[in-house]
């Protein structure tokens, strides 16, 4: 039986609770974010409503709500939670906590939510101590991790269980996320007031990250101390030790902050494409975009004078989906290296941009007889890929007959530079094309 005594270290314990922890969700209807999670008829929804165990993975970035939806499952079902992080747990912590999850089970019939924070982190052997329990449903299992489960949890695990991506909040769920904290006595209970500059630069600040955001308010509000007190965009600055980036994600800064990196990547001054870099990362822009813009740059400004520039864009934006922020702007800052350095043409850009443009004005013909498919019944009877010529039956490769249709015969699209790695390039081109067009070879 509870004591007054025990009442009373409860009641100081909550007190001394992180914001973040008192405002965690009760209800998923109080949970702010992943809607593709919590509608009707989901299956987190149905584990929600349902008596049945059931097993399964939360895996997101930092700060969306993998330990609150754990929490929630818990809560509203009424079953122990039991959270142990992969940390520093080991097997004998785990198969204890299965052991006195049986227990309640036998004696009481109440089932256990058992919660494993950072999973991924859990070698072979640990996380085979959670397959009895899984197997046999002694305890609704869940899991959470900020890495891919598919590479760092093992199959027969992952085969048992429900897998569920979270997703980064928006910048309008991490606000009402700061407007619930503000107003509800679980939180600052409308003691102090966030000015509106103050707010999105929060928002700015926390990335996504609903937990950095409510650790970031709570410092601020506990700089300003009495009632009723602002705080202001200085404030937020001195409690989150980061100074404002003026950087509208909406607005013309976003543009011209985007124009200038994109422009310096393009005039080959790394110093100052890491500059906008920096600004864009710092003021909470999303990194897929970045990363993005850096793949359409290694085709569009780089091209064929340094192929591999678009394997290292393209690498970049996969770490950076992989791994997320604050890491992944190493893995940015790769890739804007390369580009930047990297010999330029716009050759590939041009040519696109001309082939494109003569099929817009109606130049498209017939495409050759020889060329057509031939695989299909009847194709023969239509002359399709009659008289077809396998170049790999010549010599080199090449062999002299018609590719384009006649409406575009002579045009030239792909002129390559004399720039990098497009400079060989531009000599076999050359050739090619001449020995193709029954030309003899231009003297150069």
């Amino acid at each position: 039986m509870e004591s007054l005594f025990d009442s009373a270290a409860e009641e100081a314990h909550k007190a001394q609770e992180p914001l973040a922890v008192r405002m965690r969700p009760r209800t998923l209807d109080e949970v702010i974010g992943q809607r593709h999670l919590l509608g009707p008829g989901t299956p987190l929804r149905r584990l929600v409503e349902s008596e049945a165990p059931m097993s399964l993975f939360l895996w997101g970035p930092p700060g969306t709500g993998k330990t609150t939806l754990a929490y929630v499952v818990s809560n509203v079902t009424r079953r122990r939670f039991v959270e142990i992080s992969a940390v520093s747990a080991g097997v004998k912590d785990v198969r204890a906590a299965i052991e006195a999850a049986r227990r309640e089970l036998g004696l009481s019939g109440r089932q256990t939510v058992l919660f494993v924070d950072e999973v991924h982190r859990f070698n072979k052997a640990q996380q085979d101590a959670l397959l009895p329990a899984v197997e046999n449903r002694w305890v609704t299992f869940i899991g959470a991790t900020t890495e891919n489960p598919y590479f760092s949890v093992i199959s027969p695990l992952l085969s048992r269980s429900l897998l569920l991506t979270l997703e980064p909040l928006s910048d309008a769920d991490v606000r009402a996320v700061l407007e619930r904290a503000l107003r509800d006595e679980r939180g600052l209970g409308g003691r102090v007031r966030l000015a509106p500059e103050a707010a999105e630069h929060l928002i700015r600040l926390a990335g996504g990250d609903a937990r950095r955001s409510l650790t970031y308010l709570e410092a601020a509000a506990l700089l300003v101390g009495g009632e009723g007190a602002e705080i202001t965009v200085e404030v937020v600055e001195k409690a989150a030790d980061k100074a404002a980036v003026r950087y509208d994600r909406q607005g013309d800064q976003h543009y011209d902050v985007v124009s200038a990196f994109i422009k310096s990547m393009r005039g080959s001054d790394a110093d100052a494409a890491l500059h906008y870099l920096a600004r864009m990362v710092e003021a909470g822009e999303d990194p897929r975009f970045i990363a993005r813009r850096i793949v359409i740059f290694a085709s569009e400004d780089v091209g064929m004078a340094d192929p591999t520039c678009l394997q290292t864009a393209v690498a970049a934006a996969q770490a950076v989906d992989f791994i997320g922020l604050p890491e992944g702007a190493i893995n940015l800052a790769h890739a804007v290296i390369h580009c930047a350095l990297a010999p330029k043409s716009n050759a590939v850009v041009k040519a696109i941009g001309a082939a494109q443009a003569d099929v817009r004005r109606g130049l498209i013909g017939q495409v050759p007889a020889h060329l057509r498919d031939a695989h299909y019944p009847g194709a023969a009877k239509l002359g399709h890929g009659e008289r077809y010529r396998y170049p790999h039956d010549f010599e080199h490769g090449l062999v002299r007959q018609e590719y384009a249709p006649q409406e575009v015969r002579d045009r030239r699209y792909y002129e390559p530079t004399r720039h990098g790695a497009e400079a060989p390039l531009a000599d076999r081109w050359a050739k090619i094309r001449d020995f193709l067009r029954g030309r003899r070879p231009e003297a150069r």
